[in-house]
């Protein structure tokens, strides 16, 4: 019996050259399994007949969008991850839930290995082979595009000769991975960083409203529950404010990134609802947070993102992370204001009944109940080892 390989596979031109590659060259069997994350075009009925086509012996669709948004997308926003401070990790996201279904359809078809359809540039092969280790280190992972030596004009003429159907061609110049939280482009001209990205690439931010309105979005413990008092899942929340907000031009990042491979690569993303609630969600972390929990978690929000990025969902340290914030969502409750206009998203108003904002300590009208007199003594306090230091060291320093 011939070993049995489960295949990561999007229906694209790779992955279903990928299929025949590995019966013809590895003599496998090939398991092709298609994971939906809310990809915006796909035909999954069309995805299946593609791959056994190709020669895979089954071909599997499994419907993650609500798996993807509530324990994958929620854990990030709450932990408000952005990778190099711009990027909520829309392709990096996707790969664990990717990966966790990988090995659970390895397990259930007997499978001693999976494969992806990943090149030997970028990050996402470290994604999978990282998350697959941690997941099942006794599985095998094969990476059929890294090693076969093939260009893009190479493996269509792959695809023509072995009866694949596949749609690409050679003007096909760009590179467009999309899901729920949004879209990746990438190549073509846009290689160039001097570029301006051509208005064809974008698809979830063309701006078709110009009359300007406020947007309401409700949380409770960090997660988004409604949308104008509308209660909606989290799935729901996200749909529907990439439809609202992305219809006002708003949401495009384009951005020169480091990869975890050491290139540097121009990238452009489109994600609408991911920046509109990390807005909103870090806006309402303003009034709910105690200073130090909310300086010390903005310390950890970079590192986070980091291990996303780097493929290190599956660690000990992403795991440590996830109950420091957790706990920091305890009191995380309330509704943030935007307002959305022709190119611009912004917040005008957050309130919460947990919040830490006290007006009659804030204000400076007759509500004031703040112990004016008890700032003397605070201060001196305060600045007594600059005064000590001042008096000690006086020669050490400038004179004024």
């Amino acid at each position: 019996m011939a070993k049995r390989v489960v295949l990561a596979y999007s229906g694209g031109l790779d992955t279903s050259v990928a299929v025949r590659w590995m019966i013809e060259e590895l003599g496998v069997e090939v398991v092709a399994l298609a994971v939906d994350v809310g990809q915006a075009s796909d035909d999954w009925d069309v995805v299946r007949e593609r791959a056994r086509a190709a020669g895979a012996v089954d071909a599997i669709v499994v419907d993650a969008r609500k798996e993807f948004a509530e324990d994958f997308v929620l854990p990030a926003l709450k932990a408000n991850a952005m990778y190099e401070g711009r990027y909520p990790l829309v392709s990096a996201l996707s790969r664990p839930v990717i990966v966790k279904h990988l090995v659970e359809a390895a397990r259930q078809t007997g499978a001693s290995a999976v494969a992806h359809g990943c090149t030997g540039k970028g990050n996402d092969q470290v994604r999978f082979e990282v998350s697959t280790r941690a997941l099942a280190p006794d599985l095998e992972v094969i990476a059929p595009v890294r090693g076969w030596g093939m260009t893009r004009e190479d493996s269509i003429h792959y695809a023509y000769d072995h009866g694949i159907p596949i749609q690409a061609t050679k003007e096909k110049v760009y590179s467009i991975d999309d899901n729920l939280w949004g879209r990746a482009i990438e190549c073509g001209e846009m290689e160039d960083p001097w570029a301006v990205p051509p208005q064809g690439v974008w698809l979830l931010t063309k701006p078709t409203e110009t009359e300007p309105r406020d947007l309401e979005i409700g949380f409770e413990q960090g997660m988004p529950v409604s949308i104008d008092g509308e209660r909606l899942g989290m799935l729901e929340v996200i749909e529907k404010l990439n439809v609202i907000v992305g219809a006002y031009g708003w949401g495009r990042i384009d951005m020169v990134e480091n990869r975890r491979v050491g290139i540097k690569s121009r990238e452009t993303y489109e994600c609408p609802a991911a920046l509109a609630l990390i807005m909103a969600h870090k806006d309402l972390e303003s009034i709910c947070l105690e200073r130090d929990l909310d300086r010390e978690k903005a310390r950890i929000e970079p590192r986070y993102a980091e291990l996303i990025y780097d493929g290190l969902w599956f660690s000990p340290l992403k795991e440590a992370f996830d109950s420091f914030v957790d706990k920091s969502q305890e009191f995380v409750t309330g509704e943030v204001r935007l307002r959305l206009a022709s190119g611009s998203c912004v917040v005008t108003g957050r309130r919460s009944e947990t919040s830490l904002y006290d007006y009659e300590l804030a204000t400076y009208d007759a509500a004031d109940t703040f112990r004016h007199e008890d700032s003397a003594g605070f201060v001196r306090l305060w600045g007594l080892g600059i005064e000590t230091w001042s008096a000690r060291q006086a020669s050490t320093r400038p004179k004024v």
